[in-house]
């Protein structure tokens, strides 16, 4: 499994670099997705559910933590093209660090790209990585009050996937509250209930990846 070492971003501007990225992610017609959420919510094994729910989509998978290759050699081990990167310590990935990574991974030949970045809720909706779609994962053990705590995350992200919905008899989670504070946030995020363990609401959210795939390659 290849590791990449990353210490700082290639530039100093990380929006200028955020969107000449994403120009050419354009061109190539990958579509890159920014997976972000807190330690344990659920983001490996939602993209475990989602590669062997999407055979006929070329994934490949950017793995971002501040040490250890465990999940990048998981997502692997479910066939799609993986790689891992430590960020030295720092709490999130700029668009210079997901360049760095994408090209040490290699993209051609891919439909969709993701970078499962650090796990929290707070420095990673700081920063454009060069994404073409922002997504968040707030599992059901967390709390329906985590837009109220953590509001830019909800603000940044297109869609919000809830997982661990097999879990809901077991914890005090209000599901329409959830959903009315993130709308409140952002009247236009798209919601995504599910359970990768059941794969109860997976169609949902396959179908809306594919349907994002299409549109970024329609409007190329």
């Amino acid at each position: 499994m290849k590791v990449i070492e990353l210490h700082k971003s290639v530039t100093d501007s990380n929006d200028r670099d955020a969107d000449r990225l994403r120009a050419e992610m354009k061109e190539a017609g990958v579509l890159l997705i920014n997976l972000m959420s807190s330690p344990g919510s659920g983001k490996t094994t939602l993209l475990g559910a989602t590669i062997k729910g999407m055979p006929d989509t070329r994934i490949a998978v950017l793995e971002a933590d501040i040490d250890s290759a465990v999940d990048a050699e998981k997502i692997a081990s479910w066939g799609a093209r993986a790689i891992q990167v430590h960020t030295d310590g720092m709490c999130h990935m700029d668009a210079g660090m997901t360049r760095e990574g994408l090209e040490g991974m290699g993209y051609e030949g891919v439909d969709l790209a993701v970078l499962e970045n650090i796990g929290n809720l707070i420095c990673p909706a700081e920063f454009d990585t060069g994404a073409g779609l922002n997504v968040m994962i707030l599992s059901v053990t967390e709390g329906d009050d985590k837009p109220l705590k953590y509001p830019l995350m909800f603000e940044t992200s297109d869609a919000l996937v809830i997982s661990k919905i097999d879990a809901l008899p077991y914890f005090n989670f209000d599901m329409e509250k959830c959903i009315e504070r993130a709308r409140r946030l952002n009247p236009d995020i798209k919601v995504f209930p599910l359970s990768a363990k059941t794969g109860e609401g997976m169609d949902a959210w396959t179908g809306y990846l594919r349907s994002e795939i299409n549109k970024w390659r329609e409007n190329n």
